[in-house]
């Protein structure tokens, strides 16, 4: 008797066991509802694992066509000042086919040399100073001298050159050194190598 009053008191209990009721119902599907939702499953996964090799394709295709294109595009980039260099190489081969190779054939070679060096001023290349002191990031060093003053350049081997505001080629320089002793005395390299 007791049982049947806490049912009584407690209404909620009632609801619960028919929500149970119904969640067992829900959970005992047949088989064939089971085998339909996992046919359905399948179907889905092969339909997004096809999309994804689509995706997977077509971003190939693009990463190739875009890797065609720019060497494509470095390729056909130089074109323009290759056509004008020509035009130089024009002006050499006339020089060379001069018999009298006396002052016009230095003057000609003179004005060529002009001509290119206008044409690479033109595509924004400019020539590296060297008339001042040594810099690591504008001249390579390739020999030391002695000399009255540390890092100042002596001569130049091969000029450098800017491209804009980056370096397309170092300058290649002979650097002067001062050279001291413990006290502070000059010595020469001749000396030094003794």
């Amino acid at each position: 008797m007791t049982d049947v009053s806490q049912e009584k008191q407690s209404p909620d209990h009632a609801e619960d066991k028919t929500s149970e009721e119904g969640q067992r119902e829900e959970i005992e599907l047949s088989d064939g509802d089971l085998e339909t939702e996992l046919a359905e499953a399948e179907a889905r996964a092969a339909e997004y694992l096809d999309l994804a090799k689509r995706i997977q394709a077509d971003y190939d295709n693009y990463r190739k066509r875009v890797q065609k294109e720019m060497e494509e595009f470095r390729k056909f980039a130089t074109e323009g000042i290759l056509l004008e260099l020509l035009d130089i190489l024009d002006d050499f081969e006339r020089a060379l086919q001069v018999e009298d190779k006396g002052e016009a054939f230095v003057e000609g070679v003179r004005k060529i040399y002009q001509n290119l060096k206008r044409l690479l001023e033109s595509k924004g290349i400019k020539e590296i100073p060297t008339d001042g002191r040594f810099d690591p990031r504008l001249h390579d060093c390739l020999l030391t001298c002695e000399g009255d003053e540390d890092g100042k350049i002596e001569e130049v081997y091969q000029k450098g050159y800017f491209l804009g505001p980056r370096v397309l080629r170092c300058a290649k320089v002979k650097v002067t050194s001062v050279q001291k002793t413990k006290e502070g005395e000059k010595i020469s390299i001749e000396e030094e190598g003794d």
